[in-house]
């Protein structure tokens, strides 16, 4: 059913990878996927992609405050070395701050501008530079608001089951990934509209979602939910387990013990939502 929806949503997602190294110098890499809107550059995803930018800039912070308080005693004229010394270890400090961080957006040399983020939404709208189009590369469709059917099968896109590891190059201060963590395979996988998620924030924002009876797997993050035209019908967010009230017994290590059973479902970014922001913010797309 998806097969020709694919060759087309294979053309508009592509892998991003979040790397990051903390205080104590463990390197840690991650993926997700994004999807390109029109041929300006401009892409959209899921705003928790940035987490672990927006983390670095955080930590930033509270590293500053670290470093600045142990040159303030070190300066001290009047304490000894040991005074110093003891109230430097005294002080807090977190070995999983993050002091680097890249995001790698499908191609070398590229930069992310132009953010635009709606966390309650966990949207992200942003244009890639440089940008040069390719000839004959298709772009999606949004899907229109007004017509979204439960039951209509869907089909999702992304990187999973993709381990990705890297190092950090002190002299050149740049991540670099293991050899085989490029290219990252493709994996789809189906389900159907269920329900829809909506409410409110207490500042009065908008949440709206949609659920999908299939789960959104870890690297398929921001990447879109689509029909069988490739038209998309919303950007993955994350997974919810609900609890299907099945608890049947099983012997464990001759212990019989109770396992409690549940579905994951998939929770996308719902098309009135892309469309809005789209709009609002003079980006140029097409509605299916």
């Amino acid at each position: 059913m998806f097969s020709n929806a694919y060759e087309i949503a294979f053309q508009y997602t592509s892998p991003v990878v979040i790397s990051s190294k903390t205080l104590d110098n463990k390197v840690q890499c991650g993926g997700g996927a994004f999807v390109y809107i029109n041929d300006e550059g401009w892409i959209v995803t899921a705003a928790h992609i940035l987490s672990t930018s927006q983390k670095k800039m955080n930590d930033s912070i509270l590293l500053a405050n670290y470093q600045n308080e142990i040159k303030r005693i070190e300066d001290n004229p009047i304490m000894n070395p040991h005074t110093k010394k003891t109230k430097i270890l005294k002080l807090k400090k977190d070995p999983n701050w993050i002091v680097n961080d890249s995001v790698w957006w499908g191609k070398d040399g590229v930069s992310l501008n132009d953010i635009v983020m709606f966390p309650e939404n966990d949207f992200l709208i942003g244009r890639l530079d440089p940008f040069v189009p390719e000839p004959g590369k298709k772009y999606p469709k949004i899907k229109n608001p007004s017509d979204l059917k439960p039951g209509t099968s869907l089909c999702k896109l992304g990187y999973p089951f993709h381990e990705i590891k890297g190092t950090f190059n002190e002299q050149t201060q740049m991540f670099v990934l293991a050899q085989g963590a490029l290219p990252a395979p493709v994996f789809p996988i189906d389900g159907i509209l269920t329900r829809f998620q909506m409410g409110t924030t207490p500042n009065g924002k908008e949440i709206k979602f949609i659920e999908t009876s299939s789960p959104g797997l870890m690297g398929q993050s921001g990447g879109p939910i689509f029909d069988k035209n490739a038209t998309i019908y919303g950007i993955q967010s994350h997974t919810t387990s609900l609890p299907l009230g099945f608890i049947p017994k099983v012997s464990k290590n001759g212990k019989e013990i109770e396992e409690n059973q549940f579905i994951n479902i998939g929770i996308g970014v719902h098309p009135e939502i892309i469309v809005k922001m789209l709009t609002e913010n003079g980006i140029k797309f097409e509605l299916g």
